[in-house]
């Protein structure tokens, strides 16, 4: 795997450039862009103290209502949040918002600017269950509230989709590192490489104390297409001993194989672990975001041609057109309206050849039969129930996403358990994941305000 392949493709700006980029900014009396932020971030404040250069003013706005500001201004969908709510964009120039966040972000931490008075933390205990955007959100949040946060990572880094699932070439690995220190820094303690509903439980952290506990840990158990499976034309997905499509090695998860690849990166995992060779022909199935991470990262660990396949047209995909277009520029093949059909795989259940159904609308089917290596699933997935069954008086709906409430905003069916982001079924982006966590850390603070006052006046009496 050639690492330079995984440069970060986007350039910041030089301290010139945002400084001009920000004079164009009207800094609108009613802000479009900060009605366009799920978070509401202050953005014409922040970037009037940047025209200004005043890069630790603009910073302590944004961490006033962001805790991953580098990463925001590198993933976030601008153009269809704050730059495309932009009343430049009207003339197609709207302000280049995230590209200015992450020129301050990445400024401040290289040059050690801004620095936040620790809150005392006299207010309560919280666990955070899962490292990924929700679980940073609510712990850093929480922290600035004056609440002890530990925070609990089954993993050996902490970011989740961050650091697992955003390929280095938009997201580079130390800027997710970096936000994890400045977490630490406010005085959340974190554990790694500890599962709770394994080595611990939501019931022996109450045990040590802890007044609440938000579970943060995304969707870990992938979705499935039934697509038959064929060997010499004969069924394998039939009958006694059948075959899924998960259960062929060169069949991948987009998420499992966005994972893997950063685990080889970091050394943790040797090449040959990851089943798609040099010059393999690969099928990603799906047209979000993931997707299009998938394909690019495919063709750069040495795959010979990348085909998405998509059962809709260009305009109903949920992957943001600036991706798309960067996929296509970079050589990955576009297929509209299409499914696979089947799956043709040798004696040794090795992929050779798709069959591939293209049905565009007031034409007729066309089936293709494909030389293929490589199947990539980008279909979603589903949480994993480890903690559920771990837990007494924790529940989930049929499609194991947990039950939650609105008073106190993320509590759980059971009492002090708190849950946001994809395992509660709020699914979106990394700073969607942040806008609802910011909404559970108020409920969690409400709650715990709550019941200490009732322990106290029970104390009194």
């Amino acid at each position: 795997m050639k690492q330079n392949k995984f440069e970060e493709v986007n350039e910041s700006y030089s301290m010139l450039e945002a400084i001009n980029e920000a004079k164009r900014c009207l800094h609108c009396k009613v802000p479009q862009c900060k009605k366009g932020c799920p978070i509401s971030n202050d953005i014409p404040d922040w970037i009037h103290e940047l025209s200004k250069g005043n890069l630790g003013n603009a910073m302590s706005i944004i961490r006033a209502k962001s805790n991953l500001p580098a990463v925001c201004g590198r993933v976030c969908a601008h153009e269809k949040q704050c730059e495309g709510s932009c009343v430049l964009g009207k003339k197609g120039q709207a302000v280049n918002i995230g590209k200015l966040e992450r020129f301050i972000a990445d400024f401040d931490a290289e040059n050690e600017l801004s620095h936040e008075d620790m809150a005392e933390k006299t207010r309560g205990k919280v666990a955070v269950i899962g490292a990924g955007p929700s679980g940073i959100t609510v712990a850093g949040d929480l922290s600035r509230m004056g609440f002890t946060v530990e925070m609990f990572e089954m993993e050996a880094q902490c970011g989740g989709v961050l650091r697992y699932g955003i390929p280095e070439y938009r997201l580079p690995k130390e800027v997710v590192a970096r936000e994890i220190r400045y977490i630490e820094k406010m005085g959340v303690l974190i554990h790694r490489n500890t599962h709770v509903g394994v080595e611990i439980t939501v019931d022996s952290l109450f045990a040590q104390g802890f007044d609440a506990i938000f579970i943060g840990t995304g969707l870990g158990k992938p979705k499935s297409l039934e697509i038959p499976i064929l060997q010499d034309g004969r069924s394998l997905s039939e009958g006694e001993g059948a075959i899924k499509c998960e259960d062929l090695k060169r069949v991948r998860m987009a998420t499992h194989f966005l994972r893997r690849v950063e685990l080889i990166s970091e050394g943790y995992m040797k090449r040959e672990e990851l089943p798609v060779e040099d010059g393999a022909r690969v099928w990603v199935i799906g047209c979000g975001n993931t997707a299009m991470d998938a394909s690019r990262t495919a063709l750069r660990i040495g795959a010979s041609q990348v085909d998405v396949i998509y059962h809709k047209g260009i305009d109903t995909m949920s992957a943001l057109r600036a991706e798309y277009d960067d996929a296509v520029k970079e050589g990955v093949h576009f297929n509209w309206w299409s499914a696979i059909t089947e799956i043709h795989v040798n004696d040794q259940l090795d992929i050779t050849e798709i069959v591939l159904e293209t049905r565009e609308p007031d034409k007729e089917p066309v089936r293709q039969t494909l030389p293929a290596d490589n199947v990539i699933m980008a279909i979603g997935a589903t949480p994993n129930t480890r903690i559920v069954r771990t837990t007494s008086g924790l529940k989930n709906d049929e499609r194991k996403f947990l039950i939650t409430r609105e008073i106190p905003y993320g509590m759980t069916t059971r009492k002090g358990v708190f849950a946001g982001g994809d395992v509660a079924n709020r699914q979106a982006t990394v700073v969607h994941a942040m806008q609802d966590a910011k909404r559970v850390a108020e409920g969690i603070a409400q709650y715990v305000d709550a019941v200490r006052l009732m322990r106290a006046i029970q104390v009194d009496e």
